[in-house]
């Protein structure tokens, strides 16, 4: 039985290079709803940090493998219910990858969409960026900008989360 990225683009599986097209078309969908928001500069840590999360997103919700036929607008409210600030993303990202690692190993496979996939969220776990601290209410509540306040190292899926929730909702 086939499964999601195993097999090469032209359907056999005869050794050829596999392209990645699940985490690619992911990565790029999540570039575009980053970039149409206009929230970080590309270049930026942040901007990956929020591509990368967004693209785990739409990557992993893909669970009838149909991502290179998904219609963005139609699958915008699920990604946003994902990425919501009460939902527990992380905890649903383990549940998935592990998901699809235990499928693959199943299948005796390796899948290069849930290698890099899996690298995205390395990345996105070990990497801690310096942000403003959320918790924090500076000056006992004081209005201060975003520069004067208090900042935190904080792991890069917690800021990279709240900015694609965000660029979905300006897309």
């Amino acid at each position: 039985m086939p499964h999601r990225g195993y097999e090469s683009t032209d359907g056999t599986d005869d050794g050829e290079l596999t392209v990645p097209m699940a985490w690619l078309y992911a990565e790029y969908i999540a570039d575009e709803l980053l970039r149409t928001g206009d929230l970080m500069p590309p270049a930026s840590f942040e901007f990956r940090a929020g591509r990368d999360a967004l693209a785990l997103t739409v990557f992993l919700s893909d669970t009838d493998g149909e991502l290179s036929g998904i219609r963005v607008i139609s699958q915008l409210e699920n990604w946003a219910s994902l990425t919501a600030y009460d939902q527990p993303w992380q905890d649903w990202v383990h549940a998935r990858m592990a998901e699809l690692t235990a499928e693959a190993a199943e299948c005796g496979v390796s899948s290069p969409d849930l290698a890099l996939a899996s690298e995205a969220w390395r990345w996105l776990q070990e990497t801690e960026l310096l942000a403003p601290d959320l918790d924090a209410v500076p000056g006992g509540g004081a209005l201060i900008g975003e520069d004067d306040g208090p900042k935190v190292w904080t792991p890069a899926w917690r800021l990279g989360l709240p900015l694609g929730h965000l660029a979905i909702h300006l897309f």
